[in-house]
């Protein structure tokens, strides 16, 4: 465990600090959830959205067979599943289920000990904003998650590639902002600030979070599908050749090649300079955890590089494109925590002062 830097960050409890984690955890798993719903065509199964209750399964052969009926009414169903029989419904709705209470369990899991923690004053002041400011993000993550939906279940047989792309990054932000509240309570911040590497740390993160939003393109246009050789695409490493005629608006956003092609060379980016930047980051640190956090990042890149070739040559394989996926929201908790322990929200000396 990290030491505290401050007696009042000493004071905070253990079990808060459990807590945290945990709710990052959980939001880990509701990413694994989520991405595996995703991948199975499981979203579109649950065509209403019942936030308080509905907790609870269909649980005869009557209720399977209304929420069947239900289904069977959407455009996914219409124009893609028509072929589907109870049997198959009921393996789709699963992971949806499964996904939705997860949910469920992680608004419970914050909220009841918040309260505790609040009653016997072990969140106070600003503490207590910034997991408030946590509690909020997390509601707005189950409303984003049900525009995403609705985004098909009307004309179209597949939900929005842009509010999947929003649903994600919620997601992220809300895990990294809980981690974030859990490292200022448990790091110590250097004695000196390193600015350089700070900006080289943030211009990182910059990328692994456009990367991370083309992530769900990806997965929203499935155009993890389009080429699926790797390193090479017929001869080339990156053919931008095959986006002529298009104009750049469409091409970044819309069409699965153009997608695909930025994807590959954000990744092909960072496996050259973050590694580097780590290396260097490195040869700069002052303390034992900053070496291990920089050692920790750069082969946190090479994993995830390595995990996201896999999931392209295996044809987006589930195991493996959900571990990229969440091999994603790791990278980010390491530039975070890496951040953090050369400065990142360490206040300059002489305003401390003032």
């Amino acid at each position: 465990m990290l030491a505290t830097s401050t007696s009042s960050r000493a004071a905070s409890s253990r079990a808060v600090s459990i807590w945290l984690l945990a709710i990052v955890a959980m939001i880990g798993g509701m990413v694994v959830l989520g991405g595996i719903t995703r991948l199975t065509g499981s979203g579109l199964s649950m065509v209403e959205w019942h936030p308080l209750m509905g907790a609870l399964p269909p649980l005869s052969e009557a209720d399977w067979t209304e929420v069947f009926e239900q289904y069977q009414n959407s455009p996914q169903y219409q124009l893609v599943n028509d072929w589907m029989v109870l049997a198959d419904f009921k393996q789709i709705f699963l992971w949806e289920y499964l996904h939705r209470l997860c949910g469920r369990l992680l608004g419970l899991v914050f909220f009841l000990p918040f309260l505790f923690f609040l009653k016997t004053k072990r969140l106070q002041g600003r503490l207590t904003r910034r997991v408030f400011v946590a509690f909020v993000l997390g509601g707005l993550q189950g409303i984003l998650g049900w525009y995403m939906v609705k985004s098909g279940l009307s004309d179209r047989p597949s939900v929005s590639h842009f509010r999947l792309a929003a649903h994600l990054s919620l997601a992220f932000v809300t895990a990294l902002y809980v981690f974030w509240i859990w490292l200022d309570l448990r790091i110590v911040f250097p004695e000196k600030r390193d600015s350089k590497v700070l900006r080289a740390l943030a211009g990182i993160g910059v990328l692994v979070g456009i990367q991370i939003v083309y992530g769900a393109f990806m997965a929203g246009l499935r155009a993890g599908l389009v080429f699926p050789g790797f390193p090479l695409i017929e001869g080339s490493l990156l053919p931008f050749s095959k986006l002529e005629g298009l104009s750049l608006a469409e091409a970044a956003l819309w069409n699965p090649a153009g997608i695909h092609l930025i994807h590959r060379a954000l990744g092909w980016l960072l496996l050259l300079a973050a590694p580097a930047v780590a290396l260097w980051a490195r040869s700069r640190a002052t303390s034992p955890l900053q070496k291990r956090l920089c050692t920790a990042l750069g082969l946190a890149v090479l994993v995830q590089f390595t995990l996201g070739a896999f999931t392209i040559l295996k044809l987006i394989a589930i195991p493996i494109a959900v571990a990229h996926q969440l091999g994603a929201l790791a990278l980010a908790g390491l530039i975070l925590a890496t951040g953090i322990a050369f400065g990142w929200g360490k206040p300059e000396w002489g305003e401390a002062k003032r």
